[in-house]
């Protein structure tokens, strides 16, 4: 997977109820074409096998349980997240929590299952406890510009800057992304800018008037 790494969380908003989420991660596709960019597109569970087989660029689960193949009911296991055609899932946003021994726990079936692992952070401290499970990339976010207009990159640049040196003198491997707020190519531009590899980011694209548009845009600077 190429650097910078833009991902898509489609969240549940109803703007991708049904056949419309496979429609917005076909622009995200078009975009990543065109560009060159790597976008990963995260559509809700219920359409994430059906999205998976139908685009070519890297379908990521927006959620995976600390659960193995067996008798359990309602849960979304690595190994099912695998076998729908996704390549990676996020876990423990800030909308869908997870104590620290279940990430760890989750982080190590998904790599068992061969399938990517974008764990998120809402703070330094945490992304570099993080740093310990090994996960592909780890994505920060403070909770309380989530959705919000104002980029992470602007209100709190530090926040950036210090997670990606924490988690660097933890493990190099893993990728930063940073979200929060992040809706435009000049947000983006300064994320890199900032020492991450990447953002994360949902209502700047899933509830744009023009999605298609909003996705060239993030990635006209790079």
């Amino acid at each position: 997977m190429t650097k910078p790494v833009i991902v898509v969380n489609f969240k549940v908003y109803r703007e991708v109820e049904g056949a419309q989420a496979l429609s917005i991660a076909k622009m995200c596709q078009e975009v990543a074409e065109s560009s060159g960019i790597t976008i990963i597109a995260c559509p809700p569970v219920t359409e994430l096998g059906y999205v998976a087989r139908n685009v070519n660029i890297p379908v990521y689960s927006q959620n995976a349980d600390p659960h193995a193949p067996g008798s359990s009911t309602g849960w979304m296991t690595p190994s099912m997240i695998k076998a729908s055609g996704a390549a990676g899932t996020l876990i423990n946003h800030t909308e869908h929590k997870q104590p620290m021994d279940m990430i760890s726990i989750t982080a190590e079936l998904c790599r068992g299952c061969g399938i990517s692992t974008i764990v998120c952070a809402d703070t330094v401290e945490l992304a570099a406890k993080i740093a310990c499970f090994a996960p592909d990339m780890i994505a920060v976010e403070p909770p309380e510009l989530i959705g919000g207009d104002v980029s992470v990159t602007d209100a709190n640049p530090a926040v950036v800057e210090n997670t990606v040196v924490s988690v660097k003198n933890v493990n190099k491997k893993i990728s930063v992304l940073c979200g929060a707020g992040v809706k435009t190519g000049k947000d983006v531009k300064k994320a890199l800018e900032l020492g991450a590899d990447g953002v994360l980011l949902a209502s700047g694209v899933v509830k744009a008037k023009d999605p298609k548009a909003a996705l060239a845009d993030l990635v006209k600077y790079l």
